[in-house]
């Protein structure tokens, strides 16, 4: 892993910075468009912790993930020209769903850059959304550069998976709701990748709870925004190999880590194993299939030392979109 010298990105300004007020704008554009995901409970697990938790399940929501939620937020504002050049956007999986989605209903067109290890069933749903597809070697491409070219050459309006202030907006309606159904949560863990989730959900918990302490949760491997907070400037790593593919980033971006800096209570980590057994207890006790990433917060909540005692616990789940055979093979080992 390498520490970058500088930030790789200029420092966000507050001024650019969403707010609240965004977050509830975004709310309306989305009504009857994306899905008020189920907050469901589990006696075993609140058994096991002394706490009670709350699962926010945007595993359940259109195209498996709350990357929804975000990417529509950001196409319905385009403008007449954007929409008749359409959507680009890199992806593992689903943000390439969501934009996919998003620009199917909007009506114009859409083309994605994704890694092609990418699972078979995002590539596939991406596809039957309508959207073109390119992909890129993760390990020895830059999916910036490429998405940058494309867009540049095909006059398309870039949409990058979380360093964008109408995605973060968007993300954030997730714990929203959650805080508007379970207003008083001592603690929430929050799927951490790019920062887009956990930025978003940082706005509305700041503003309806700001009791609740905030963790953002990484993999072990992929631990970017942890060493990012504690460099104090954002630091860049090789990209890890876990099976969160979803949290296989580099770096944060300047927008995400300027909030998260500001307002998360810490970042924590979770190895590969943890994440299965999360994934586990989901599909044996919850019956509701998780994929790894979406699998990180309950992990830390498990594993991460919080003192969860006596309290009350918001667990957002991030995702649901893995390949039933990979599935199959991660709870068999």
């Amino acid at each position: 892993m390498t520490d970058a010298a500088a930030p790789a990105h200029p420092a966000a300004t507050s001024a650019a910075l969403p707010t609240f007020e965004d977050v509830r704008a975004a709310a309306s554009r989305l009504k009857g468009v994306a899905h008020r995901t189920p907050v469901l409970g589990s006696r075993t697990i609140d058994e096991q912790l002394g706490a009670r938790l709350f699962f926010k399940c945007e595993n359940l929501q259109r195209i498996g993930a709350f990357k929804f939620r975000g990417a529509y937020n950001a196409l319905s504002q385009f403008t007449p020209e954007q929409r008749k050049g359409g959507a680009l956007a890199f992806s593992s999986g689903n943000h390439a769903q969501a934009v996919a989605l998003a620009a199917q209903l909007l009506d114009m067109p859409a083309l994605i850059v994704m890694p092609e290890d990418a699972p078979a069933s995002k590539m596939a749903a991406t596809r039957g959304y309508g959207a073109q597809v390119v992909t890129y070697d993760r390990f020895t491409e830059d999916r910036e550069a490429i998405a940058r070219k494309l867009a540049a050459e095909r006059g398309m309006t870039l949409i990058p998976p979380y360093n964008h202030r109408d995605v973060i907006a968007g993300q954030g309606t997730a714990v929203m709701e959650l805080l508007e159904e379970v207003p008083d949560l001592d603690y929430l863990f929050v799927c951490l990748g790019g920062g887009g989730l956990l930025s978003g959900s940082l706005l509305a918990a700041n503003a309806l709870a700001p009791q609740c302490k905030v963790i953002g949760v990484e993999p072990e491997a992929g631990n970017d925004v942890q060493q990012s907070l504690r460099a104090g400037h954002i630091v860049k790593i090789d990209t890890p190999r876990t099976i969160a593919d979803g949290a296989q980033t580099q770096a944060p971006g300047d927008i995400t880590f300027a909030i998260i800096q500001q307002r998360v209570s810490d970042v924590l980590t979770v190895n590969d194993e943890q994440l299965v057994e999360a994934m586990r207890f989901y599909a044996e006790r919850m019956k509701i299939v998780v994929e790894p990433t979406g699998a990180l917060s309950l992990a830390a909540a498990i594993h991460g030392n919080v003192p969860l005692a006596g309290k009350r616990v918001g667990i957002v789940i991030s995702g649901g979109n893995v390949d039933l055979q990979r599935f199959s093979q991660l709870l068999s080992d």
